[in-house]
This record gives structure tokens, C-alpha cells and sequence, in this order.
């Protein structure tokens, strides 16, 4: 049952006041000629109501606006004018300034003499922004006053509650009384969320739109009606989304007081960023002593910038500090800076093996959004520092094992409408194995798309063959610099340093010009013919030679500085095609095969334009001589000279198969599956060379198992004999009596694979994956992404998922090469091996073990090892970590509230043991 209702008084007077003004406008719209036809409005403005008891009523003033059509003096036309009648009339001190709605599903009750509305079962009232749901309301319109109770059963036992909710404000009560005009209200065994926080109250009163006082209150951030643990105090102020504060509190667990008291409490309730201190965390480490970790100071420097200043501090003398910053502004750009500094020590000033180092690192991510200019971007992903730097972080084996960082900065624009490209970049690389760092910057490029000078610009009839006729440009320049930074430059080492760093750069210009034609298949489309034609210089400021040091017994190596230009032209003619075969099955599963094979061939010729540059030297004490390009100073494979007439050849296959499974029926029961993804070879050989005309021939093989193992493999088989050292002579492999295709010099195979089981609730694993393609997929959070990749892998303990009972991950890998040796004597073959898993699984529904680690099978060991067990507390958390292998060891105990707002509240223990 739904009514509306307005609260209205003296409703006799109204009616007379009604009818007087309907007879007044209905005789002067009658004077003026307008039959039954008449507009007007009733404008009414309500002043304060006055005090209670007190019999000045307020005035209200009424304005009725009449439509009068008439005819204007000389004219056959009429025009429309407005007449305004004003009056003044009386309303009730009891009278809302605004409709009152209300609906009840059982009845409602409407007292005319006490002025009171009964509503019963599941009743909906609301006033402006108020919404008051309950069981049972009582409407008291002489003293403005809503009364809302709850239901009981026949046990006593509550079975629907109060809700009220104004604007930010909303609670749910026992008994809520409301006075709608001062905005007054008293509930009693009342809860109301800010926030993360849940706020229970056996008393509260509201005192206005924004401000609540409570009495005995109990806050927490878990979210149930009788909560694991809760901070009691006896009095609490709210003010809506602000804050909160308290007298005197302590914590209870399960209802248990904790004797351990505050004398106030002061909770910030509004959302976003606060600026404060930060809490840090203890630690124990047998290398660095006594520690607190974290201790520090965020501030909130405006709307789109942040900055975060931390110190770790250890009784042995070490200590790190870090400055981290992030920015962001909406629609435009978003990242993060940050820059650490770590010194350490190992033992004690005057023993022998005492050791001081001082590492940083420093690192950027920043992103734009490429609807702010589109056509322009600007990005940046630095991770650099010391090549020591990742091992000196304790109880992080992801880092400590980490050697590879890279960085680049790029800025890019492409002009609209038209084929011109421009991209500007420096990057950077470090091996913290060996502490080789290189840096390329700066680096450009431009590039200018195919360009079809023939082309008409009005298309009339068939086109032309020529018409596809394509002329691009790529250029680029780059500058390289390269340097160890476990070299030492002496006292002064900042001279030394710059001037080690210009005469080492090293940079090059390249240009080239393709010519592309795309011409018609031939043979009824079955063969796609695509002829070429490049052209490209490289400009470089030095040229290296290399000589036989007799004395020595070694190759020295000689830079001359200058401009010299390196030419390399290639004309390329191409075939390609695809040949399709398929057989059916009948009574089985598998109803068909399908297999592709796509072959390739072309023909490419390649002058040497630069055959002054060609050099050659002795390289080992057995007299062999290699030809090197001095422009560069690469060695030549095999040959003298850079001129060929090759003819490249290569093969790709895949296969496919088609079932029909049992589980379903109809077309979704018929399945495709790729049993072979990719499998082929490529090579060449080159007509001109006087020995060794065939090149290594490369092979690959990819393909997924079941949709569940994924394996990829390559290798390069050598077609030709080796002498004694290793070197290739000019003999097939396969003469000489024994029949051999060849050798493999280089492969890798790597095989991986991850199973998981179903998760317990699909919905939420469905808005899990939701979530994580949004992210993925915006371009403005770029920056957080690689944020938070960083902080998972630091803390993988924090990000553990119950809703999967169990997952394994599963991965192997192996690789060889043939190496040279630095002596130029012969050649190594160097093998590396080794499988890593991670995986976990649910003892209980609120327990789950979990680990991850990696085994080398060449040097036989572990390399790292990493065990931890989570306790899901519901509101709480428990983590217990341990490495007991690895560069770094360590034990942790973490126990902390889920609830960001309480964070500070973690209970940790840590220890370290460091191999150094």
C-alpha cells in the first residue's frame, strides 16, 4: 500500500480561498473573450515557522498570472497580455518547506485530529535527501518528529532494524527518533560505517546535519554485527567523513578487554591522502644488529603531488635512506620517482675483512594519457644504480637475484595525416654480475612511411602495377657509452671518470631508403611476389683495427677517430604461398587434421660497397686469420668480403585438430586445438663465396599441450666439419663417410606449465580477472601497474588468495652456445639448466601454505628457497615467512589488521642471516 501525503492545515480555509480565485479569473478571462481557457500559477513562499504555542502565523505571499488575449488598436491581430491579482493568506507554524512521501507494504494510519501517521511493515518515508526504512514508523507532524523501531520475533531476537540515511550520513538503529526540522535525531544500538570504520553506539544523539555524539561507543574496521575486536570508549564525537574523536579507549578481542589504554583518540575519517608520520618496523639481522625499518614522514603536497621520506637504521652503523614521490593529474599524466641510498658495513673498523660500501639506486615510471595529445607520447622506465645494490637488500631473494636492469625514456610523435614519424630515446642497460653498465643517449629516429609517388590521386579503373610502387626512409642516431663502475679513477675520480666516459662514446648514424612494389599474385593467386630495393649509409666517428701482438701473444686493438661512412646496398626479390592438406576421421573423437605449410624463398644480392674497409689478422698463435669490417669493428663469418648472391629459403608449419568433446553437445561440442603452433627452418646460400656457400640453418619448434604445457625450443645446426680447435673447415658435415646433417652450436628449450583449481566463488574470481584487464588496459595507470608488480614481488606474502584452493606453476629450462674463447684459440660450449616452481594450497579454508624456489642442475644446488604460511583472521591477517636458502636467509612473523586505516597496528618479527 502507497500514499502521499502533504501536510496541509486548515484545509476548509484553503478550499474556500480555492474557489474564490477560480470564480475571479474564470469572470475576467470571460470579460475578455477567452472561453473556459485560462492559465495561472500559484506561487506560495513559506517564512520561519514560529515558536511553539505562539499565535503569529507567517505570511505568505500568493501571485496569480493571468493570460489575457486582447486586440491591439488598428490591428487585426491580437496580442498577449499578463494581469497580476496578489493576495496574501495564512499557513500553519506546523508546515514543512517540502513534500513528505511515505508508503508502508502492510497499512497506514492517519490520525487528522492527534496529527499523527502510523506506518506498519516495511514502510519508506523521505523528506528532501532523508530516507528513513523501518518496520514500524510514527509520524508526529504537530512536533515534526519521526519515530522509526525496529521488529521482534516471539524469542525477543531483532529481525528487521531502523535505517536511516541523510545525504553522507547513514545508520542503521534499534529505535531512531528524528526531528525533521532542526535536524535533531537520538538512536539508540546504533551502527554506522566512515569509512573503513564501523562505529557501534548504544546511544547517539545527531545534532545536526554533519555532527554525532556517542555514548559507550565501540569502533572497528571489521565489518560484522558483533566484531572480533573493537576499541571501546565511552564517548566519541563523528563529524561525518572528517573525523572522529574519542576519550579514553582501549582494545577488546572477542569481547575480551585489553587492559592497555589511551587517554584520546583522534581518527581521520576522510578519504584520500593524509600527510603524517610513518611507523616503523623492528628487525633483527646477525650482520647488521638491531634495526628499525620504515621510520619516516609522508606528506601530501598538493592535489597531484606526494612524497614519502624514509630511514633505516641499524646498531651496527649501517643505514639506508629513500625519498619516494608520485604525481598524478587526471586525464593527463601519472608516475612515480624514487631514489634510495644504502651504506653498509661487514665487521668492525680494525679488523681485516672490515668493509664499507655505499650503494643507490634510482628509478621513474611515468606514463601518459594518449587522449590528452594524441599523436604525442611520453614515457619513462628507469630502474638504475650500483651493480651491489640489489644483493644488499635484505629478505628479498626476487631482487637480490635480479642482475639485469634496464631503463629508457622515450618521447614520440606522429603527425596527423600524414606518414611522418619522429621518436627521441634514452636507454640503458646493466649487468650487476660482471658490473658492466651501458648507457645509449641520445638516441632519435625518424621515419618516413611509404610514399606512393605514381599513385593517382583521383582512383579511376583497375590500378596500375606501378602505382604500388613505395618509397620509405628510416633514419636514426644513437650514442653509446659503456664503462664498469668497479673500476677505480683515482682521488680526484670525477675528471678521470668524464673523460674514461668521451673517449669511450661511441656514436653512429644510419640512413636507409626501401623501395617496396607490391605486385599481383601469379598462378590464380596462389604465389605472392614482392620485389625490394634498399640503400643505407652508417656514419660513424671511428674505426677499430685489430693486430697480432707477437711479444704478447694476443690481439691488440687500435681506435682511429674521425667520419667515416660505411655503404650497404641489396636488391631482394621474394616468393611466398601456403599449401593446405586435410584428412577426416570417421567414429572417432578426432574428426580431422589440418596442416599448413607456408614456404619461402627469395633471391637478395648485396654489393660491397666499402671493400676498403675489409681488414684481416692473425688471431691465435696458429696463424688463422679473420677478415673484420673496421667500421664497427664486426668480424666477418667466413668470409672476405660483405658481397653475396644468396638464395634464402625457409619453411613454417602448424597443425590443427578438431574433436568433439563429451562434456558438451551440439556445436559447442566440436573443439579446435593447434597441436603444433610453429615448426620450420630458414637458411641461405650464397652463389659468390669461393668456399662455405651455406649458412647455419635455424630451427624452432613452439606448441601448447593440452592448453596447459607450453614448450618452445630453437637451436642453429652448423652444416660443416670443425678442426682440431673448433673452427669450421669447408666440408660438409655429412662427407667423409659418415652421414651427419650437422652440429648444433647454440639451442635453448624451455618447457612451463600451471595448473590451479576451480575457485570456490566464481563471482568474485570473474570480477578479480574484471578488475585486472581494466588496469591493464588504461592507459594512465601504466605507472601504478609497474608500482604495484614492484611491491607484490617484494611482498608476495600480503597478496595470497584463499578463493583458490591450490595452483602450481611449473617451469624448466636449458641452454648452450658455443662460445670463443678470449684467446682466440677454440671454442667452449657453456650449458646452463635449472627448474623453478611456485605453488600453494589450502590446509583449511583459512589456512594455506605456499613456497617457490629454483634449482640449478649444473652447479647442483638450490638456489633459492621461500616458504610461508597465511592465516586468514577474517578482519586480521597472519603471515609466516622463511627462507633457508639463498644469498640472503631470514625468518618472518607478520600479524596485522587487512584494513589500510589500521596498518600501523602490524605486529613483526624479522631476522636476517647475510652471506656475506
Amino acid at each position: 500500500m502507497k500514499q502521499l501525503y502533504k501536510f496541509r492545515p486548515n484545509y476548509f480555509l484553503y478550499g474556500i480561498l480555492t474557489a474564490v480565485i477560480f470564480c475571479t479569473l474564470t469572470w475576467k478571462t470571460a470579460a475578455n473573450g477567452v472561453p473556459d481557457r485560462f492559465f495561472y500559477s500559484l506561487l506560495t513562499e513559506q517564512s520561519d515557522t514560529t515558536k511553539p504555542g505562539s499565535r503569529n502565523d507567517s505570511l505568505t505571499a500568493a501571485k496569480v498570472a493571468l493570460t489575457d488575449t486582447t486586440k491591439l488598436p488598428g490591428s487585426d491581430s491580437t496580442q498577449l497580455k499578463q494581469k497580476v491579482d496578489t493576495f496574501s493568506l495564512k499557513t500553519s507554524k506546523d508546515s514543512l518547506d517540502a513534500p513528505l512521501k511515505y508508503e508502508a507494504a502492510d497499512s497506514a494510519v492517519v490520525m487528522i485530529q492527534a496529527k499523527k501517521i502510523f506506518l506498519y511493515g516495511k514502510t519508506k518515508t523521505e523528506y528532501k535527501d532523508i530516507t528513513l526504512t523501518a518496520p514500524k514508523v510514527e509520524v508526529d507532524q504537530e512536533k515534526q518528529v519521526v519515530t522509526a523501531v525496529n521488529s521482534k520475533d516471539s524469542t525477543g531476537e531483532v529481525i528487521e532494524t531502523a535505517h536511516f540515511k541523510s545525504g553522507e550520513s547513514e545508520f542503521t538503529s534499534d529505535t531512531i527518533q528524528y526531528n525533521i526540522k532542526s535536524q535533531i535525531g537520538l538512536t539508540k544500538n546504533t551502527y554506522t560505517t566512515q569509512g573503513e570504520i564501523l562505529v557501534i553506539g548504544e546511544v547517539a544523539k545527531k545534532v545536526n546535519e554533519n555532527t554525532t555524539f556517542i555514548k559507550k561507543a565501540r569502533f572497528t574496521t571489521c565489518m560484522l554485527d558483533d566484531p572480533h575486536f573493537a576499541f571501546v570508549t565511552p564517548q566519541m564525537k563523528v563529524i561525518n567523513q572528517k573525523l572522529a574523536v574519542s576519550g579514553p579507549a582501549h582494545p577488546e578481542f572477542e569481547g575480551v578487554p585489553v587492559p592497555v589504554y589511551l587517554p584520546f583518540g583522534f581518527y581521520p575519517l576522510s578519504q584520500g591522502r593524509h600527510s603524517g608520520l610513518l611507523r616503523p618496523q623492528f628487525m633483527t639481522d646477525e650482520v647488521r644488529g638491531l634495526g628499525l625499518q620504515g621510520l619516516g614522514y609522508y606528506k601530501v603536497l598538493n592535489d597531484y603531488w606526494d612524497a614519502q621520506l624514509s630511514a633505516d637504521v641499524f646498531s651496527y652503523g649501517e643505514y639506508a635512506l629513500a625519498l619516494k614521490t608520485t604525481y598524478r593529474k587526471i586525464y593527463k599524466y601519472n608516475g612515480g620517482f624514487n631514489l634510495s641510498m644504502r651504506s653498509s658495513k661487514v665487521n668492525f673498523k680494525g679488523d681485516p675483512d672490515f668493509a664499507k660500501t655505499q650503494v643507490y639506486n634510482i628509478s621513474w615510471s611515468h606514463s601518459m594519457d594518449t587522449r590528452t595529445r594524441p599523436g604525442v607520447n611520453f614515457s619513462a622506465n628507469v630502474n638504475a644504480g650500483s651493480t651491489k645494490y640489489n644483493e644488499l637488500i635484505p629478505g628479498n631473494t626476487f631482487l637480490n637475484y635480479q642482475n639485469l636492469l634496464g631503463s629508457s625514456i622515450t618521447y614520440s610523435k606522429a603527425w596527423r595525416n600524414k606518414p611522418f614519424n619522429l621518436s627521441i630515446s634514452a636507454t640503458h642497460s646493466q649487468n650487476n654480475a660482471i658490473g658492466l653498465i651501458n648507457l645509449n643517449l641520445p638516441n632519435a629516429a625518424f621515419t618516413v612511411s611509404n610514399i606512393y609517388p605514381f599513385q593517382r590521386k583521383t582512383s579511376k579503373g583497375t590500378i596500375k602495377w606501378y602505382e604500388k610502387l613505395g618509397v620509405a626512409y628510416n633514419g636514426n642516431f644513437s650514442n653509446t657509452i659503456s664503462f664498469y663502475d668497479t673500476l677505480s679513477y683515482g682521488q680526484n675520480g670525477v675528471k678521470p671518470f668524464l673523460k674514461y666516459l668521451l673517449d669511450t662514446a661511441q656514436w653512429t648514424a644510419q640512413h636507409s631508403v626501401p623501395i617496396t612494389l607490391s605486385l599481383p599474385p601469379i598462378l590464380g593467386g596462389r604465389i605472392i611476389v614482392a620485389p625490394g630495393v634498399n640503400y643505407g649509409q652508417t656514419w660513424i666517428q671511428r674505426t677499430t683495427n685489430y693486430s697480432w701482438n707477437h711479444v704478447l701473444k694476443k690481439v691488440d686493438t687500435v681506435t682511429s677517430k674521425g667520419l667515416f661512412i660505411d655503404q650497404r646496398g641489396s636488391a631482394s626479390l621474394s616468393f611466398n604461398t601456403a599449401l593446405f592438406g586435410t584428412v577426416q576421421f570417421k567414429k572417432s573423437r578426432v574428426m580431422a587434421l589440418r596442416h599448413v605449410i607456408r614456404p619461402t624463398m627469395g633471391l637478395s644480392y648485396t654489393p660491397d660497397l666499402n671493400k676498403g674497409h675489409i681488414k684481416s689478422t692473425q688471431v691465435d698463435t696458429t696463424g688463422r686469420v679473420l677478415f673484420y669490417n673496421e667500421i664497427g669493428g664486426g668480424f666477418l663469418y667466413n668470409a672476405s668480403t660483405r658481397k653475396s648472391a644468396s638464395l634464402n629459403f625457409g619453411v613454417d608449419n602448424n597443425v590443427e585438430m578438431k574433436w568433439r568433446s563429451k562434456k558438451d553437445t551440439g556445436d559447442l561440442a566440436v573443439k579446435k586445438v593447434k597441436v603444433i603452433e610453429g615448426f620450420g627452418f630458414n637458411g641461405s646460400y650464397d652463389f659468390i663465396r669461393d668456399s662455405m656457400n651455406l649458412s647455419p640453418i635455424s630451427i624452432y619448434f613452439r606448441t601448447t599441450l593440452l592448453e596447459k604445457i607450453n614448450i618452445n625450443a630453437s637451436t642453429t645446426l652448423n652444416p660443416y666439419q670443425t678442426d682440431s680447435r673448433g673452427y669450421d673447415i669447408a666440408k660438409y658435415a655429412w662427407e667423409g663417410g659418415k652421414f651427419k646433417l650437422g652440429r648444433l652450436t647454440t639451442g635453448s628449450i624451455s618447457i612451463s606449465t600451471n595448473f590451479q583449481s576451480k575457485p570456490k566463488d566464481a563471482k568474485k574470481e570473474e570480477q578479480r580477472k574484471k578488475d585486472v584487464e581494466q588496469r591493464l588496459n588504461d592507459p594512465s595507470l601504466l605507472a601504478d601497474q609497474q608500482r604495484l608488480l614492484e611491491y607484490m614481488q617484494q611482498n608476495p606474502n600480503e597478496f595470497v588468495d584463499f578463493n583458490i584452493q591450490w595452483n602450481l606453476s611449473l617451469s624448466y629450462s636449458l641452454s648452450f652456445i658455443n662460445t670463443i674463447k678470449s684467446d682466440f684459440s677454440g671454442f667452449e660450449k657453456d650449458f646452463t639448466s635449472g627448474v623453478s616452481f611456485n605453488g600453494g594450497f589450502n590446509l583449511t579454508d583459512k589456512w594455506k601454505l605456499s613456497g617457490s624456489g629454483s634449482y640449478d642442475f649444473d652447479t647442483r644446488e638450490v638456489q633459492y628457497l621461500s616458504l610461508s604460511i597465511n592465516r586468514d583472521m577474517h578482519c586480521w591477517q597472519l603471515s609466516i615467512n622463511v627462507i633457508p636458502v639463498g644469498y640472503t636467509r631470514s625468518f618472518s612473523f607478520s600479524i596485522s589488521p587487512k584494513a589500510s586505516l589500521l596498518q600501523d597496528l602490524k605486529i613483526n618479527r624479522n631476522r636476517y642471516f647475510s652471506t656475506y
